[in-house]
């Protein structure tokens, strides 16, 4: 007899797996478009992308999932005048509902470039940490990489750093995935992190 855990289980992964197809698709059309910029924010970046997943038609009539962009994230505080305003946010959110409940992904990106050290600092302090410390309470990371290749930047840049602050059991690893090309996972004391790397760098 199949378990309510093992369920659910494969509802949420399979969610997962349509979240994913969803950035990635819109990461293509992007590209194909020419419409981004290597100059660009990651909240420039993060809202194109948005764009084309609340235009893909199978994200309403197949998958059925919402979505939205700089979601806040309800924390306990105090409810005085402008508490709204001190809410983490996020970059991106999907949702859908099934089995009685709510699925959510979340995720967060940041800008990276194989010779700009402050950016991969910033992908550790406010992206990895920032999952870690549970200011984001689950999803993943998404790297937008402006410059370089995506080996010299992860594995010869964040990893390195990484392993500067004596924190190599928490590198970033490569693993295979079906649709991502470049798709990483790290393991830390409570989680275990997604990483998504989308590499802008191929923009003519």
């Amino acid at each position: 007899m199949v378990s309510t855990t093992m369920v659910y289980n494969k509802y949420r992964n399979a969610f997962e797996q349509k979240c994913f197809r969803l950035i990635i698709e819109a990461y293509q059309v992007s590209l194909s478009e020419k419409v981004i910029q290597l100059d660009w924010n990651e909240n420039d970046i993060s809202y194109e992308l948005y764009e084309k997943i609340e235009a893909n038609t199978a994200r309403i009539k197949k998958y059925k999932i919402h979505i939205s962009t700089e979601f806040r994230i309800s924390k306990n505080v105090a409810k005085i005048k402008g508490f709204a305003d001190k809410l983490p946010r996020i970059d991106l959110k999907m949702s859908n509902f099934a089995l009685e409940q709510e699925f959510k992904y979340l995720f967060e990106a940041k800008n990276l470039k194989e010779n700009d050290s402050k950016l991969k600092r910033r992908y550790i302090k406010t992206g990895i940490d920032s999952f870690i410390n549970g200011k984001y309470p689950y999803g993943f990371l998404i790297g937008y990489l402006l410059e370089g290749t995506v080996t010299s930047t992860i594995e010869e840049g964040v990893n390195k750093l990484l392993r500067k602050d004596k924190r190599d059991n928490e590198c970033l690893e490569p693993k295979d995935h079906k649709i991502v090309e470049h798709y990483y996972e790290s393991c830390h004391s409570k989680l275990i992190l997604k990483h998504l790397i989308l590499d802008f760098t191929v923009l003519p």
